[in-house]
């Protein structure tokens, strides 16, 4: 038997509206796929699953006492890389349109690229960024150099 290959394909978010939130992922330009549960939405993100659940729940599942209060920096962030400056100003504009909140305005950053970050309605982290030192595919995801 061969050893499983670590890969990230579902990131679950802890919310606490989950019609604000699909409707917020939506006007990300999110499309939500498998509709047939509805205490949970699911998004698809490329090769990687994003999926709402109410973090109540989330936190039962896990077995956790409580989760994080919402707007509680939860010491990780999500990236929507771009292919340009101009690409990440669009989605910076989709997002605030969607009623993310403005964390960083994007700028050019020391490391070389160009980004900034917003919050969704629970507070979640996300980065949205150019690395021109990290292009992406013809299917938008980062190519890494070895």
């Amino acid at each position: 038997m061969s050893e499983p290959q670590a890969i990230l394909s579902l990131v679950t978010l802890g919310i606490s509206d989950l019609a604000r939130s699909i409707a917020f992922y939506e006007a990300l330009g999110f499309r939500r796929k498998a509709q047939g549960n509805e205490s949970v939405a699911f998004f698809q993100a490329g090769a990687c699953v994003v999926s709402l659940f109410p973090a109540d729940e989330l936190a039962k599942d896990a077995n956790i006492a409580s989760p994080s209060p919402p707007g509680n920096f939860r010491g990780i962030s999500l990236a929507w890389n771009c292919r340009s400056q101009g690409d990440v100003d669009v989605a910076f504009k989709r997002a605030q349109g969607a009623g993310a909140v403005t964390i960083k305005s994007p700028e050019k950053v020391f490391w070389g690229g160009y980004s900034g970050y917003f919050a969704d309605p629970d507070g979640h982290l996300w980065e949205v960024a150019h690395n021109p030192f990290f292009p992406l595919d013809d299917t938008g995801r980062l190519t890494l150099p070895d």
